[in-house]
């Protein structure tokens, strides 16, 4: 017996003053006859718990696309079942239909689809499913609530995905497809030339002489083939909305798009998720597909309200290389006292690798530093100054120290720090 089931009980409770009372013996009547139907349309209601769901579970989806969440209903019973269900998907998920009317005869099974249109990254969740039945006057109800756990993995969209052919041709480039290699120090091996004077001895290629009238020697090229290593900052500076998305998802996207154009480079790729502990870790040496092992490693990613644990940083990146890589942190510039922290730990790691600090600006300072009719956008104008003065100050500062910096808004971080890549690699610094 469950909501609409409650007008028994107070029909029973309406007999009370009409035994009381014996003049009112025709609303008596009427009020036992209303009574008796309610009972039987209670009793005709199929029963809930002789039903056999089965939910075949969405797999993953990237935000704000559309899947379907299908449960199968088989009427176990042996009446009829007039039923509302209802999906229990928690509101994120975006379910567009989660309540249905479904009939089943006897012996029959139905199909209800769930369309689901997730509103937030990471792992969504269903526990159970609600079925009230009822009778066949409609009048009275059974409901019960079955537990039948459904889970669906939201990925991040890779909207930057849209900068990766203009990226990849410009890498090309670079290999000698569309432009002529550049030559310089290195140790991957290009051509042989003949002897000027100036040459390395070293470089001097005795076979290649020896089958020539003139001394040869060989030319090299920087290596192209080499180690990148993402660190994703996770700690509460990480939660901050910028211009509507938390700064996350905006990291997320620029190592989604500087992953991919790394291994499509022939680079070896390795990403870390790190706050005070390693959240999420892939590597592109293992088996399988960088993409969709990076995904799958940021879905279940979330900001965590701790402080970053700086002097970490470097024995993390330690664990993966210890060799020259080109490190990519992606963290914010204002969070903290800089010199506490960040400075240190880049000072640390330039020593070894070559190291590219990007971070997201918010668009709203610009803004704000431009509005000053009145005293409170003067206030708001200066306090805007202020926090921008402060992040140029650190750019500067992480500049002198040899690191490469990328400060801009959301949507222009991913595609400047792709070209900060590609511009390193061209220049052989990798």
């Amino acid at each position: 017996m469950a909501i609409t089931g409650r007008f028994v009980l107070l029909a029973v409770a309406g007999l009370v003053p009409l035994l009381l009372f014996p003049a009112w013996s025709t609303v008596l009547f009427v009020a036992i006859g209303l009574l008796l139907f309610l009972t039987l349309d209670l009793v005709l209601a199929a029963s809930p718990a002789k039903l056999g769901l089965v939910r075949q579970q969405p797999g993953n989806v990237t935000l704000e696309s559309h899947v379907d969440s299908v449960l199968t209903v088989t009427n176990l019973g042996g009446r009829k079942l007039r039923a509302m269900v209802r999906d229990g998907w928690q509101p994120s998920a975006g379910a567009l239909n989660p309540a249905q009317p479904l009939d089943v005869p006897p012996g029959e099974r139905r199909r209800m689809t769930v369309s689901l249109v997730p509103r937030r990254r990471g792992d969504l969740e269903s526990p159970h499913v609600t079925i009230r039945s009822y009778g066949p006057l409609r009048l009275a109800a059974r409901q019960r609530t079955r537990a039948l756990p459904g889970r669906l993995r939201v990925l991040p969209p890779f909207h930057s995905k849209r900068h990766l052919p203009s990226k990849l041709r410009k890498l090309r480039e670079l290999d000698g497809r569309a432009a002529v290699q550049i030559r310089g120090a290195g140790t991957e091996f290009d051509s042989l030339r003949d002897y000027v004077r100036g040459d390395d001895v070293r470089s001097i290629d005795w076979r290649a002489t020896a089958r020539r009238t003139s001394v040869v020697v060989r030319t090299w090229r920087p290596e192209r083939d080499r180690r990148v290593v993402i660190v994703l900052d996770t700690s509460r500076t990480a939660a901050a909305r910028i211009d509507d998305e938390p700064r996350l998802d905006t990291w997320i996207e620029a190592a989604l798009l500087l992953a991919v154009l790394a291994e499509r480079g022939g680079d070896r790729v390795d990403f870390l998720a790190y706050d005070r502990m390693l959240r999420a870790r892939v590597e592109s040496a293992s088996k399988g597909n960088l993409l969709a092992q990076l995904v799958q490693a940021m879905a279940t990613l979330e900001a965590e309200l701790i402080e970053l644990d700086w002097q970490q940083i470097p024995g993390q990146v330690r664990a993966v290389s210890a060799h020259r890589s080109l490190v990519v942190l992606l963290t914010a510039l204002d969070g903290g006292a800089p010199e506490e922290g960040l400075l240190p730990m880049v000072a640390q790691l330039v020593r070894q690798h070559v190291v590219v600090v990007a971070s997201v600006r918010d668009p709203l300072l610009a803004a704000m530093k431009a509005g000053r009719s009145t005293a409170s956008q003067v206030f708001r104008a200066a306090a805007a100054e202020r926090a921008l003065l402060e992040r140029a100050a650190v750019t500067e500062q992480l500049r002198q120290l040899g690191a490469e910096v990328v400060d801009a808004e959301p949507s222009e971080v991913p595609p400047l720090l792709a070209d900060t890549y590609i511009r390193l690699k061209a220049a052989g610094r990798l």
